[in-house]
């Protein structure tokens, strides 16, 4: 086998950004700024196509991962879109003269919400004003006296006759604060109580019936005394109505003719007036008060609530709600306590972002809106309804309910679009039925680009927008180059490019600012490096440390000489803002037994199912191999050394496949060469991730050790297109101090680790002497027979 082939060529390891891709411009101040959005045309047409659906439920959702500028693109679109349609009017809420706790909710067109309320006020000023002229006039005094002074002529008359009666029955009338009295008179002087005695029985029975006719007479003028005062007091009532009616009317209808196509408010109008004359005097304050109380307004039930104002809005209303909870979305109705107590008014019902993004849009994260269950319920409802309720969340805990305020529905025709992750996405989908029907749109942005020359353009464009915007000095082309490659080893991928454009921006601020502190001019390939090398120094903290232990003799990995049945493997880390790769030592024990192959971490519940599946496959592959004539017993430990985290993947299952051959072949394993990828049962040898970070972690090691030129990492041919490698690993590997291999084979591994062919299958089914395949082929003899023995 030419395992010449098998490595990689050094054009191949990072795919540069030649001068002759960037001949359209010399610095980023050549190329016009970029306007669109770019790298997201499946995301761009769903959106599009989102924006245009009016249908019910097709709601959008933004997925993708954070920082793929996701946020900012849907609130450029979706107001470009907001500027092209009509803005929907203005929602007032108005006292409910039939039922107040129930607000009424009515729609004017935009700016009429402001202008009625300005005219109600000025109406209730001028009614207060007329009001107030009206009783304490001249006229109305004398209209109102006339009134009374009749009733009193008619009961001045009334006691006169009565006076003359009494005189002609023989006695004379006494008028105090007491009461009206009768006393007997004989020749014109009253009665003693003696003479009274004197007189016969006759007399006296006279005089007695006489007044008990007196008095039937006085109770008689009590009665209509108080009969006259109700009468006056009902016509002064008429007179009041009247004159408010003639003072107040031609207010009103001025108002109603100006909405009068607007049936509600000609019918609350009219229930106004109608409540003016039922409440006369609590309005001109001829109702008694406690004035140790305080006392409301007589004309707070006459003023305008514009509850959602789009005077200024031009277009559709766009409102990104950043803290989307239960009140924020969908308003709530306000207290103010007073001497203790507390109450409301439907002034004090305050609109929520649905109020305010009706007939338009309405932005939320879907992180935060989902952090609050009562907000994405009220949410659902409000969308299947198409209507928007302002009840307080908390009236449906209570114990015990209180009297609050429930105004109208508003009738709902918002587009809601939620902003998340793919994970979130597809949770909803899973676990709540009504998601899939509310939001039938899923805008779906991508991590990745092609590298196309046109993308190549706009990546250019995208950094001189950015050196604009920032006022920072522009990029030459070689600073181009440099961000362009940096955007491909983001992408993980030689033909791709990363659309994770904020951590572009990053780097992109950072050298400018390293040019700028270095009086550069422009912004060129050694400012994009010294930022990218001081962006992963601030955050490779913890890759140090376990570098430093490996260097101690603390974590035991070698990278000199030969071992059997121990491997390299390679790992990923993350640590949250920066990922690197860790080598670890794989060992491998075999002996004779029956208990197969034992994956220690699976057995300590240290390993994920997809490392132990990975495991498991090595039987298989064993088997193939191995045991077409003889059964395949053997017992076999394999084991990650020094592992206290837990291992999940299965890119080490090739590297514990070498060392469990090794183990069994008896030939020791170079421990200059460290191994990723995946292994099949057919030998085949499969692409992983992280290649890039895995080779630049095992070649930190052995850089800090010393490079002999020798060391190397062995990976999937499939992976070669991912590699974007550091400067400083492609230029150890030009000057032959390190190697990168690619292999498709398990047996293109083995021979490099162990410098020993691995043999191919003979006809009778062995393998010939001297190669890898026989001595293992050998040792599982060895196992069978030996079994054989002791079962006997």
């Amino acid at each position: 086998m030419d395992l010449k082939k098998t490595r990689v060529d050094i054009h191949r390891l990072r795919r540069r950004c030649d001068a002759a891709e960037l001949d359209f411009c010399c610095t980023s101040a050549d190329v016009p700024p970029l306007h669109d959005f770019i790298g997201q045309e499946r995301a761009v047409r769903a959106m599009q196509f989102g924006l245009t659906m009016k249908a019910f439920g097709y709601n959008i959702f933004v997925a993708g991962p954070a920082g793929t500028g996701k946020t900012t693109y849907t609130q450029t679109v979706v107001a470009q879109a907001a500027a092209r349609e009509k803005t929907p009017g203005d929602w007032c809420l108005l006292y409910n003269f039939h039922n107040p706790d129930v607000p009424q909710a009515v729609s004017l067109p935009p700016g009429w919400g402001s202008k009625f309320q300005r005219d109600m006020a000025n109406l209730t000023t001028e009614m207060k004003n007329a009001i107030s002229r009206l009783f304490e006039g001249k006229e109305y005094s004398q209209r109102k006296s006339a009134i009374l002074q009749e009733l009193q002529q008619k009961l001045d008359r009334d006691l006169e006759q009565l006076k003359e009666d009494a005189n002609a029955a023989g006695f004379v009338m006494k008028v105090s604060e007491q009461g009206i009295f009768f006393i007997p008179v004989k020749e014109g002087k009253p009665l003693s109580k003696e003479q009274y005695d004197e007189l016969s029985t006759e007399e006296r029975q006279v005089l007695e019936e006489s007044l008990k006719k007196l008095q039937g007479c006085t109770e008689e003028l009590a009665f209509n005394g108080k009969l006259m005062e109700k009468e006056a007091d009902r016509v002064i009532k008429d007179l009041d109505k009247q004159l408010i009616l003639e003072t107040i009317v031609p207010l009103v209808k001025n108002v109603q003719e100006q909405y009068k196509e607007h049936g509600k408010i000609v019918a609350y109008l009219n229930d106004l007036v109608e409540d003016i004359t039922n409440n006369i005097d609590c309005l001109t304050g001829m109702e008694g008060q406690d004035q140790e109380k305080p006392t409301d307004d007589p004309y707070k039930n006459y003023r305008v609530h514009l509850l959602v104002n789009n005077a200024d809005t031009t277009g559709a209303p766009v409102v990104v709600e950043t803290n989307p909870h239960y009140y924020n979305l969908f308003g709530k109705v306000e207290y103010r306590s007073q001497l203790g107590t507390v109450n409301t008014d439907f002034t004090m019902i305050k609109p929520g972002a649905m109020h305010r993004a009706n007939g338009g849009y309405l932005i939320l994260q879907a992180k935060d809106l989902l952090a609050d269950a009562n907000a994405w319920e009220t949410l659902k409802k409000a969308l299947k309804n198409r209507q928007v309720i302002v009840e307080n969340i908390g009236e449906h805990y209570r114990s015990v309910p209180t009297i609050s305020l429930k105004p109208e529905p508003i009738p709902l025709n918002v587009k809601v679009i939620l902003i998340g992750s793919q994970r979130i996405y597809h949770l909803l989908q899973q676990l709540d039925e009504d998601f899939g029907k509310l939001f039938k749109v899923m805008v779906d942005f991508e991590v990745v680009m092609p590298r196309t020359p046109e993308n190549l353009r706009n990546y250019v464009a995208f950094v001189g927008s950015v050196c604009r915007r920032e006022n920072l000095p522009h990029f030459d082309k070689s600073g181009l180059g440099e961000i362009i490659e940096y955007g491909s080893r983001l992408s993980g991928n030689q033909n791709k490019l990363s659309t994770q454009f904020n951590e572009v921006v990053e780097v992109i601020l950072e050298a400018a600012a390293w040019a700028q502190a270095a009086g550069a001019e422009l912004v060129g390939a050694e400012h994009v490096r010294q930022a990218i090398n001081e962006k992963i120094y601030r955050c490779r903290r913890v890759e140090e440390r376990l570098q430093e232990l490996i260097l101690r003799g603390k974590i035991l990995v070698d990278t000199e000489g030969a071992v059997v049945g121990q491997v390299n493997g390679l790992a990923v880390l993350d640590v949250g803002n920066y990922a690197f790769g860790k080598p670890s030592r794989i060992t491998a024990k075999t002996y004779m037994g029956h208990e197969g192959l034992v994956n220690i971490e699976r057995e300590t519940e240290m390993s994920g199912s997809i490392h132990s599946k990975g495991v498991l496959t090595l039987t298989g592959y064993l088997g193939s191999m191995f045991a077409q004539n003889k059964p395949l017993t053997l017992s076999a430990r394999i084991t990650f050394e020094q592992l206290y985290e837990g291992v999940e993947g299965d890119s080490a299952s090739s590297a514990e496949l070498y060392a469990l051959l090794s183990s069994l072949s008896g030939v020791p394993v170079k421990q200059c060469l460290a191994v990723t990828g995946s292994v099949n049962q057919n030998g085949e040898i499969q692409p992983i991730g992280g290649v890039t970070e895995k080779i630049e972690g095992f070649f930190g090691v052995c850089q800090a050790r010393g490079l002999t030129g020798e060391q190397g990492v062995i990976i999937p041919v499939q992976n070669v297109d991912n590699l974007m490698l550091s400067h400083e690993v492609v230029e150890a590997v030009e000057q032959g101090m390190f190697h990168i291999y690619a292999i498709s084979r398990v047996e293109e591994g083995i021979e490099l680790l162990t410098g020993v062919p691995a043999g191919e299958r003979q006809e009778d089914g062995g393998y010939p002497e001297g190669t890898i395949f026989h001595l293992v082929d050998k040792k599982l003899q060895h196992y069978a027979d030996g079994l054989c023995h002791f079962d006997k």
